[in-house]
C-alpha cells in the first residue's frame, strides 16, 4: 500500500520540528537527516539553515562522531567489528571515518573481540542440542565476528564437545541400510558407496554385514548393477582401448574387478 504524501512544511519552524522529531527517535547522520528534510520541503535554504543550527547546537554529529557513538553502542551490545563496519557502510559513512572510529573505541574501551565472541556464544547457548556448527558460524558471522574469533568462542564453550556439524547431525539420524540402497539405485558400486558414506560421516562399522543381508534379500545385486551401468554406455568391447575405457569407467563407479569382468563377459556373449 502506497504511503500518503508527507505534509509539506509551510515555514522553517516546521522543518526544525521535523528534524527534532527524527533525532528524538534515534541518531542520524547529516546526510540521512538532509534526505528526510528534503521530503518535507523543497526549500533548500531552509534545510541548510536547519542543518547548520543543529550541528552548531550539538544535535547533529559529524560523520566521525556519529561513527564513534555507533561503535560504542554496538560493542556494548556485543556486536563484532565486521557487523559494525557493514552497518556504517550501509549508512553512507566513509571507510576512513569507520576505521578511525573503530580504532578509537577499541583502544579506549580495551575491546577484546575474542572474549566478546565467547561471551556472546555462551549467553546464546547453554548447550548445542538444537543447533550445529554451520548455524553457529552463520549466526556469529552475521553478528560481525571472524572465523578465528568464532573458533575461539567455540573452544571456550563448556559444551564444545557436543557441537556437531550439519553433516554429522544428519549422519547420526541416517539408517545405514536405507542409505546403501539409495546409492545402489543410483548405479554406484560397493566401493564408491562406502567412500561416499564415510564422506557423509555415516557410521559404516556394520557396512559389510548390511551389504551381505541386502544381497541375501536381493535388494542389492552389484553384478546386475554393473552390467546395467555398462549397458548405458556404447563402448566397443572388441576394441582394446574402448574396453580399457569401459573398465576404468566401471571401476570409478565403485564396482569390483570380478563384477566388471563378468559384466564384460556377458556382453561379449
Amino acid at each position: 500500500m502506497q504511503q500518503p504524501p508527507l505534509r509539506q512544511a509551510k515555514s522553517i519552524d516546521n522543518v526544525f520540528n521535523s528534524a527534532y522529531w527524527h533525532l528524538s527517535q534515534q541518531d542520524f547522520t547529516i546526510d540521512e537527516i538532509r534526505s528526510k528534510l528534503q521530503r518535507k520541503t523543497t526549500n533548500q535554504q531552509w534545510i541548510e539553515t536547519v542543518l547548520a543550527r543543529l550541528i552548531e547546537g550539538g544535535y547533529l554529529k559529524s560523520d566521525y562522531e556519529f561513527a564513534v557513538r555507533f561503535c560504542e553502542l554496538s560493542f556494548s551490545h556485543e556486536l563484532g567489528a565486521g557487523a559494525i563496519k557493514r552497518k556504517l557502510q550501509q549508512r553512507g559513512l566513509t571507510s576512513t571515518d569507520i576505521e578511525n572510529a573503530l580504532e578509537k573505541v577499541i583502544e579506549e574501551q580495551n575491546i577484546d573481540s575474542f572474549q566478546m565472541a565467547s561471551t556472546r556464544l555462551l549467553s546464546k547457548y547453554d548447550d548445542f542440542t538444537n543447533t550445529n556448527t554451520d548455524k553457529i558460524y552463520s549466526q556469529m558471522t552475521n553478528k560481525g565476528f571472524n572465523r578465528a574469533e568464532i573458533n575461539h568462542a567455540i573452544d571456550q564453550h563448556p559444551a564444545k564437545d557436543t557441537l556437531l556439524s550439519k553433516l554429522a547431525v544428519k549422519a547420526e539420524k541416517a539408517d545405514l541400510a536405507t542409505e546403501i540402497i539409495k546409492l545402489f539405485k543410483k548405479g554406484k558400486g560397493e566401493t564408491l558407496i562406502l567412500q561416499e558414506l564415510k564422506q557423509r560421516l555415516i557410521d559404516v562399522t556394520d557396512f559389510e554385514n548390511i551389504i551381505y543381508q541386502l544381497s541375501l534379500s536381493e535388494q542389492v545385486d552389484f553384478y546386475a548393477s554393473c552390467k546395467a551401468e555398462l549397458a548405458k554406455k556404447r563402448y566397443d568391447l572388441s576394441d582394446y582401448k574402448e574396453k580399457s575405457k569401459a573398465y576404468a569407467y566401471l571401476s570409478r563407479k565403485g564396482f569390483s574387478s570380478d563384477e566388471i569382468k563378468e559384466a564384460m563377459a556377458i556382453d561379449d556373449e
